[in-house]
């Protein structure tokens, strides 16, 4: 262990400084228009609030194993702060190219931040397994690909900007499962990937972080700002009582589980992401939340009993119900309420342009989960050549490892 140690040591320092010198190189060149770059803004609320949601929120949020919390929330805040780095220069180079168009200042960077929460999610599903040098190729591997899709999706097939970027949570939730199922499985006598009440109480003050920004992060970048915050209010408020209600129905001796509760609560958050700027009724955002929390509990039944063992796929911090089904759900509802609203509009006499909307919804979540998987496929196998120093299973969820810890 200390030759591989000091291998994975050197290595590290240097990939970090190799990026950043890429990065300062770009903003030299880039910015040289430092009146652009500090362009007024009044969204830096809302920026902080998904700032601090992203950094602080999700960096507790992953705090699920016991002796990997140094791991959890220190590799996060670096993978943050270098992926938003490398979002600024993909934007730069989509405008270059003109595949996007020029966006500068605050709104810019709110984008980049937005774009980390995928590769946040994906980490949740190789948390333990990953060492620092695969988790940073992974997440320049992802926002790649995930800049790509979304330019797939917004040029192809003429989405909205904002709504490609609530691809996030579908993206990251399916990338890091593909990634993951790589990854060899731990021993069956290994106890270091479970939780612990302190690691669950850290894991829910992230949670908690996470419920109270995430109406600033569906409305970021919305239009109808206020009507995206009372919309995703709602259906979280909905998702947290309902994760509560069945958390008790559905345990045996009748008592709450963190688990439940760390998952369920998120739920409502991630099913109105698409839909939060255009629902006319809070009713709606409130059932969507309901449904959220319902296939989040009865979901992390199924998948961690039938689904999970038979594809031998170990998913850490349960992305796929917290993130991957109430976004299936929201891309679902999101066909489901555009049908009703143009029926209603247009009296259904149109049914070609009803069914060129149908087929751009629906196509967009299927280029999205499909290049999600296929690329996270790819990525998995990439990181787990010798190049990349893959750990051995016995090392798995040890901070151990990679930090100086004092037991």
């Amino acid at each position: 262990m200390p030759s591989r140690y000091l291998s994975f040591r050197c290595s590290v320092p240097w990939l970090i400084l190799s990026l950043e010198a890429l990065f300062l190189i770009h903003s030299f060149f880039v910015f040289r228009g430092v009146g652009q770059v500090y362009y007024p803004s009044n969204s830096y609320s809302e920026f902080q609030d998904v700032n601090h949601m992203v950094i602080f929120g999700f960096g507790f949020f992953l705090v699920v194993l016991r002796r990997y919390g140094f791991s959890s929330t220190g590799f996060n805040f670096l993978l943050i702060v270098l992926g938003v780095q490398c979002s600024v220069l993909i934007e730069d180079l989509l405008i270059f190219f003109r595949l996007q168009q020029n966006e500068v200042g605050m709104k810019s960077l709110a984008k980049a931040v937005v774009s980390m929460t995928a590769v946040v999610i994906s980490t949740g599903a190789v948390l333990g397994k990953a060492n620092p040098v695969q988790l940073i190729v992974m997440t320049l591997v992802e926002l790649i690909i995930f800049y790509v899709s979304r330019c797939i999706n917004k040029t192809l097939l003429q989405v909205p900007e904002h709504l490609t970027l609530m691809h996030v949570h579908l993206f990251g939730a399916y990338f890091g499962l593909a990634v993951t199922s790589r990854f060899p499985e731990p021993p069956p006598g290994l106890d270091k990937n479970r939780s612990t009440p302190k690691s669950d109480l850290f894991s829910m003050l992230g949670t908690v972080f996470v419920w109270v920004f995430w109406p600033s992060f569906n409305s970021i970048l919305a239009d109808s700002k206020k009507k995206a915050v009372l919309n995703t209010y709602f259906a979280l408020a909905v998702s947290a009582v309902a994760a509560f209600m069945l958390s008790a129905l559905t345990s045996k001796d009748g008592k709450f589980r963190m688990a439940h509760i760390h998952s369920a609560v998120l739920a409502g958050g991630v099913t109105t992401s698409y839909t939060a700027h255009s629902i006319q009724h809070p009713w709606i955002a409130m059932i969507l939340g309901l449904l959220g929390s319902v296939i989040t509990i009865l979901g992390s039944h199924c998948l961690q009993r039938c689904f999970n063992p038979a594809l031998k796929l170990q998913d850490t911090s349960g992305v796929h119900f917290t993130f991957g089904l109430p976004a299936v759900l929201g891309a679902v509802a999101a066909v489901v309420l555009c049908v009703i609203k143009e029926g209603m509009e247009k009296q259904w006499n149109n049914l070609s342009s009803l069914g060129y909307l149908i087929f751009v919804d629906v196509g967009a979540f299927c280029q999205t989960i499909s290049a999600a998987l296929i690329t996270g496929l790819i990525t998995g196998l990439i990181l787990n050549i010798k190049l990349f120093k893959a750990m051995h299973v016995s090392k798995y969820f040890d901070d151990q490892f990679y930090w100086e810890v004092s037991f």
